[in-house]
């Protein structure tokens, strides 16, 4: 039989002092590195301390200051304002990386004239070249950094070197580079569409939505483009987002087509879009399907029809608020019934004189006002 043996006396000391050396090695590491970490904060405070009043003296004096800020300082001065920044306090690396956040903190705070002449000693200064030389790093997070100062200071970046970045395998990376993208291209800011293979998260989304609608610098594409041939369908989902909110009637035809696609949620989608821009041409084609969809493409049918208010689609409506099975569509079955009539329409009466408790529940609640349909 076997017989588990223990290790003898010395032996099981020897294993014990080695695991007590690796123990106190381990902990002299930590602290070690804790020490280090440490003394390059203190440091580089310490550098900061010092570095930004006379980074900020400089640019009141030399920029804010300057008797032509409200107007249009001229090229060559500024050529000339660069060279008192060419001090040998300012010539170390970490010098020049605490120069250049300093430009992007006055920078994002004003606009106009001022903010023009900072970009312009941005330039000057050959800062430009220090961050896209940030972007062939190997780490990532310098690379984020350096978009972000870039993006702030409308610096072009080629797209041989943006592009890639797009479809960067690190979610922060990929989101800032995008952004860069929209806001810096001039030809076409939507071109990234084309080639990302990445999804577009939620947030992604969310961040892009803000800067496209808030852009003004460039002229809205027809985006049935990316609704008819992109592969991404998170790039069809966000586009049909968009198509919505520029109430891009041309794209309907695009966005019809989507109600065959094998993809519920891009279906989904779609009819959600269709519902918003009120082409109530599909509203047959909707009631025609309703049945063959998934719970989540029906709600949105019934959430159209209600947009629509299609006054053909009342007796479907009362069937589905009466007879599913599903709380959610007798919820919104009952809000587009709602929206389609008014609370004193006899149908609407004649539910609520013979609905069961929680039916009446159901319609009393979608007839809050304060709900938005």
């Amino acid at each position: 039989m076997f017989k588990l043996s223990l290790p003898d006396g010395p032996f099981a000391i020897e294993i014990a002092s080695i695991l007590i050396g690796v123990a106190v090695f381990s902990t002299l590491l930590a602290y070690i590195s804790m020490l280090i970490y440490r003394l390059k904060g203190y440091v580089g405070q310490k550098r900061a301390d010092n570095t930004i009043p006379l980074v900020d003296n400089l640019l009141l004096e030399k920029v804010l200051l300057h008797p032509q800020i409200n107007t249009e300082i001229p090229k060559v001065e500024m050529v000339e304002l660069a060279k008192s920044f060419d001090i040998k306090e300012l010539n170390p690396g970490w010098a020049k990386h605490l120069l250049i956040a300093r430009l992007v903190n006055y920078r994002k705070n004003v606009r106009g004239n001022i903010g023009n002449a900072i970009r312009s000693l941005f330039i000057q200064l050959e800062l430009d070249s220090v961050c896209l030389k940030m972007l062939r790093s190997r780490k990532w997070y310098k690379k984020a950094k350096a978009l972000y100062i870039l993006v702030e200071m409308e610096i072009v970046i080629p797209d041989v070197t943006l592009l890639p970045l797009t479809n960067s395998h690190n979610h922060h990376l990929r989101s800032a580079a995008r952004l860069a993208y929209i806001k810096l291209s001039k030809n076409d800011p939507f071109k990234f569409f084309d080639v990302v293979t990445e999804p577009l998260l939620q947030w992604d989304q969310v961040e892009l939505f803000r800067v496209i609608t808030s852009s003004e610098n460039f002229s809205m594409p027809n985006f049935a483009r990316w609704i008819t041939y992109s592969s991404n369908k998170s790039v069809v989902s966000f586009c049909l987002k968009l198509v919505v909110h520029y109430m891009q009637l041309e794209a309907v035809p695009a966005v019809i087509r989507l109600l065959d696609n094998k993809d519920h949620f891009l279906r989904a989608n779609a009819i959600n879009a269709l519902g918003k821009m009120d082409v109530d041409e599909v509203a047959d084609q909707l009631l025609h399907m309703y049945h063959n969809q998934p719970i989540i493409c029906q709600t949105e049918i019934l959430k159209a029809l209600g947009r629509f208010r299609n006054q053909q689609a009342k007796e479907f409506l009362k069937r589905e608020f009466l007879h599913s099975n599903d709380f959610n569509l007798r919820k919104h079955a009952a809000r587009s019934l709602i929206n389609i009539l008014s609370k004193e329409d006899v149908l609407i009466k004649e539910l609520m004189n013979n609905a069961t408790k929680e039916s009446l529940m159901i319609l009393k609640h979608c007839m809050d006002p304060l709900i938005k349909f």
